[in-house]
């Protein structure tokens, strides 16, 4: 099957824009429903500074994850030429990893949040996905905008990849490790020790220190 470089932006596109509407859009309306709370929680006034950026980078990892496409789609020579079977590994992967997420994300059932409000204690979640390791979300969306950069290779989408890679180890590291440390102490530190932060047995942690420090 033979698919034109426009053709392939906008598939690439399309498949962003259903994964955002899905674990963002559908997921939040869906928590509503059962819990009459939509998830999404501010930011903090007194977030750590290294806690804010890390918001900042992810949502413009969002936005910068659909101009990847639009300027593949716009202009197709800011995009590098790639060999067929790539283009379809990308799209696995982009597929596959929003799956993933939506999965994860049901996993976490009430306990689910866009944000952390330090007020409140939510449900230590340590089973299904959230077994193998303790970020699965962040994760699996990693995988699905690689998927995305190898669709359309050019610099924006590579920016996008690595917004969410910085923006995600400043959200757990800052905010919602000390959180979960605060809320269920031996708890999670129990979890932390044999579970890794984003892939499996990477980042487990040893002691209460790098709990709060975010050592690895």
């Amino acid at each position: 099957m033979t698919t034109s470089p426009d053709a392939k932006a906008l598939i690439a596109l399309t498949v962003y824009l259903i994964g955002l509407a899905l674990t963002f859009g559908v997921r939040t309306l869906q928590h509503h429903r059962r819990t009459g709370d939509p998830g999404i929680r501010r930011i903090a006034s007194d977030s750590s500074k290294a806690g804010r950026l890390g918001v900042w980078l992810f949502a413009g990892a969002l936005i910068l994850g659909a101009a990847g496409p639009f300027l593949s789609l716009l202009v197709p020579a800011s995009t590098i030429a790639m060999p067929r079977w790539a283009w379809w590994l990308g799209l696995g992967l982009a597929v596959i990893g929003l799956a993933l997420v939506l999965a994860a994300q049901q996993a976490m059932g009430d306990s689910w949040r866009i944000g952390v409000d330090p007020s409140e204690r939510t449900g230590l979640v340590t089973t299904g996905a959230f077994a193998t390791v303790r970020n699965p979300i962040f994760s699996t969306m990693v995988l699905a905008m690689a998927g995305v950069l190898i669709m359309t290779p050019n610099a924006i989408s590579a920016a996008a990849l690595m917004a969410l890679i910085a923006g995600m180890e400043l959200q757990v590291r800052a905010v919602e490790e000390p959180y979960l440390l605060k809320a269920h102490g031996p708890d999670f530190l129990a979890y932390a020790a044999r579970v890794g932060r984003f892939v499996p047995f990477v980042g487990r942690m040893r002691n209460t220190q790098q709990a709060t420090d975010g050592g690895p």
